[in-house]
């Protein structure tokens, strides 16, 4: 699915600055990292933060990933030819009936959501018709969030996943394509609904198995009846590499999780029988079938760089 669908997109040089404002919409670690990139590049000529927090707008403005913040996104998205999206993926659409009436003909609006899928259809929707909706997905990050933790150089290198629909405006596509570029970032182009999919096998369940398995663990801590114990005190490497991610943001993941729910789910059911394939093997103490699984698994892993 993935190889067949997803193909490289190439853009020409672009002219600099791509915008006069940029509005970000969350200015948090991808929210901030953008506005990082956008300034040091010289990418928009004013880049605006909206956010709930003062303090961290503050922060966003000291570090140098925004010019200025505003309490009223009806205003500043109205004085700006791109406003990108980087909320948590279930506050879209009630951004967009906040203030999308607001935005001026040909204005850009994008993400950076890890979901895509019917979320692209449904700001399509949503959007007037003179505004061109590109989604987008910077496959970049942490496990910490907030812009203090914002860095610039967070997408070189990385991919990213640009979602267009037989809706999408070309031109905007393009600019978009030539943003993440700028940042350093390989971009890929793929159906939605497929980006969903891939998604939520390389991604989602890798989360939700971290969640699971310190979950697990606190329950095992917490089984000991005559001594109390301090189970991750024992931890090495393996297991802070194993449940990096589960330090994620709690909102963030929760909203991801419930978006791509329909592929999460199978995804799941496939995990778990290979949870319950180790199960039987161990009961059944047959060494030959266990190195098999152990060995196969391994050569996978190699294929991951």
């Amino acid at each position: 699915m993935y190889g067949e669908l997803a193909q490289s997109v190439m853009t020409s040089s672009f002219p600099s600055p791509l915008f006069q404002q940029v509005t970000i919409v969350g200015v948090g670690l991808l929210g901030g990292s953008l506005g990082l990139v956008l300034k040091e590049q010289g990418l928009a000529k004013t880049v605006v933060g909206i956010g709930r927090n003062p303090g961290n707008l503050k922060l966003a403005v000291e570090m140098g990933a925004i010019d200025a913040f505003s309490s009223d996104p009806r205003e500043v998205v109205a004085e700006s030819d791109c406003v990108m999206l980087a909320t948590p993926v279930d506050t879209y659409v009630s951004h967009i009936k906040h203030w999308g009436s607001c935005l001026r003909p040909n204005t850009i609006v994008s993400d950076v959501g890890s979901v895509k899928g019917a979320l692209v259809l449904e700001m399509e929707s949503q959007l007037p018709s003179s505004v061109h909706f590109v989604g987008a997905h910077p496959i970049a990050g942490k496990e910490k969030s907030g812009v203090a933790y914002a860095e610039s150089k967070l997408f070189r290198g990385a991919r990213c996943i640009v979602t267009p629909t037989s809706r999408t405006d070309s031109g905007a596509l393009n600019t978009i394509c030539d943003l993440w570029e700028a940042a350093g970032s390989v971009v890929i182009s793929m159906d939605p609904h497929d980006h969903d999919w891939v998604l939520g096998a390389v991604s989602h369940l890798p989360h939700v198995a971290a969640f699971s398995l310190i979950h697990t663990l606190k329950d095992l801590e917490e089984s000991r009846t005559v001594d109390s114990l301090d189970l991750l005190s024992f931890s090495g490497g393996g297991l802070r590499d194993t449940t990096r991610i589960a330090a994620s943001s709690p909102e963030m993941w929760r909203d991801i999780c419930l978006a791509n729910r329909g592929n999460l789910l199978q995804m799941i059911d496939r995990y778990i029988g290979y949870l319950q394939k180790f199960q039987e093997i161990l009961e059944q103490e047959d060494a030959p079938k266990l190195y098999q699984l152990l060995e196969e698994s391994k050569v996978i892993r190699e294929r991951l760089q």
